[in-house]
């Protein structure tokens, strides 16, 4: 949280208070990450990305790839329905989606997963196999590098994900061999489930003007003695994010009207497993942080993880999210085509891999990396359809497969970033930001 680490700039001595870069927004030292934008490619077109990742492998033949022909250990208990786009069928537990499918695509054919539990494949789209040292870095870390920020009172890079047991899940994107100058910043990294970085009750949102009054008195003083004057301008540029009301501002909620809220669905703050709690707050948080200037968004929804008993089949668990999800992403979707936002901002849900086809003794599926699924939406992209295909009992592809890093050409590519960028690791080797076989999805772009 933002208010109680300021605060404790006015327990030091005044000659410390420059340092405050340290207190690490996220993990950040803001003239560090500052000095990293100064040399950044900046100044482009606002374009942006939210990125939903649903713990644990959601299960595709019971999302968007039904089988209703398919034996009964195989189908499952839920019912294609039928999309405003014709001959494109999905869960019935998905009705809004359904009733806006024109404005969404989806891919039955996703392959290259590395089968781990880990968001590391979702958020970088690359395989945990013989990473180069310290890692790859995530997209929201790479478009920090490349781009910069928008505004430099405002973040390029936000994830949104709370602590979960499943600490691989809670990663929201790590900035690898870019260092830590690109990591995210993480306002609900601490379990907190308000949305906001000033404070958990609506009591303590009055404390920012106190705060600013004191934040402004303490930089009177350092201008007098020269202080100000005398730093760097990165760490100038520090000091005005930790003064600044935007970040805050866009993740205050309490300044939507609230019938939106409940549009969204609001949610649940409690985590669900081992994953992270069905809180539509954050899609509709994610919506305001890229109209704020935020490049990268992303969030993590849920537990998707269905074994079977003794937690739940696989259906009690999906009758649960799904309804939710298909609530808050609808929101989502609409509100940024309302907004006008739906060619800058791409959206893009899925998980680490797919689901077993055959029904398990528990009445769960297992782990399947061999095919998985994903919903994209927005980024001027061409919706309203189904991309690949696979056999009669959702486990083959059999028909234009999707690998996890063409969906990361087609995100750079909305933002218009050329694939042949580099970055460079700490040895100055440079690496593409995809492979370079891997180009946009042609049927989107």
């Amino acid at each position: 949280m933002l208010i109680p680490l300021a605060r404790k700039c006015f327990r030091v001595p005044r000659r410390t208070f420059l340092q405050v870069g340290g207190l690490a927004l996220g993990g950040l030292a803001l003239p560090q990450l500052l000095r990293a934008e100064q040399q950044s490619d900046t100044h482009r077109p606002h374009k942006s990305v939210i990125m939903v990742f649903l713990p644990g492998g959601p299960p595709h033949q019971d999302m968007i790839d039904l089988k209703p022909d398919a034996p009964a250990n195989i189908r499952g208990e839920f019912n294609p329905i039928r999309t405003n786009v014709p001959g494109l069928n999905i869960c019935e537990h998905l009705p809004r989606l359904a009733r806006m499918m024109d404005k969404f695509a989806v891919i039955r054919s996703l392959v290259g997963s590395d089968g781990f539990h880990v968001s590391h494949q979702c958020v970088t789209g690359r395989s945990m196999v013989n990473q180069p040292t310290d890692g790859w870095p995530s997209l929201g870390s790479a478009i920090a590098k490349v781009r910069g920020a928008v505004d430099g009172s405002i973040p390029p890079f936000v994830g949104l994900a709370p602590k979960m047991k499943a600490t691989d899940w809670a990663n929201p994107g790590q900035p690898g061999f870019l260092g830590r100058a690109f990591a995210p910043i993480t306002p609900n990294a601490d379990g907190l489930a308000d949305m906001a970085l000033r404070g958990v009750t609506v009591e303590e949102f009055g404390e920012r003007k106190q705060l600013m009054q004191k934040f402004d008195t303490l930089r009177r003083d350092l201008d007098a003695t020269g202080a100000i004057e005398g730093a760097d301008v990165a760490t100038r540029r520090a000091l005005d994010i930790l003064t600044s009301a935007k970040l805050p501002d866009a993740l205050d909620l309490t300044k939507e009207d609230p019938r939106l809220r409940d549009r969204y669905g609001r949610g649940s703050s409690k985590l669900v497993g081992d994953g992270a709690p069905l809180l539509n707050d954050y899609f509709l948080a994610a919506r305001r942080l890229v109209e704020a200037g935020v490049r990268v968004v992303t969030l993590a929804y849920g537990c998707w993880d269905w074994h079977g008993r003794p937690h739940g089949t696989i259906f009690e668990n999906a009758r649960h999210h799904l309804p939710m999800l298909d609530r808050g992403l609808s929101a989502l979707v609409e509100d940024l085509h309302e907004r006008g936002l739906d060619k800058d901002v791409s959206v893009v849900v899925w998980g680490e891999f797919g689901r077993n086809p055959q029904i398990n003794k528990d009445a769960g599926r297992d782990h399947w990396p061999g095919v998985a699924c994903a919903i994209l939406a927005g980024g001027g992209m061409r919706t309203g359809q189904a991309i690949g295909a696979t056999d009669r009992l959702a486990g083959r592809v059999t028909d234009r497969p999707v690998h996890f890093q063409e969906v990361f050409a087609t995100l750079y590519h909305n933002l218009g970033i050329d694939l042949t960028t580099t970055v460079k690791d700490n040895s100055g080797r440079p690496h593409s930001l995809v492979d370079a076989d891997k180009k946009p999805i042609r049927e989107l772009v």
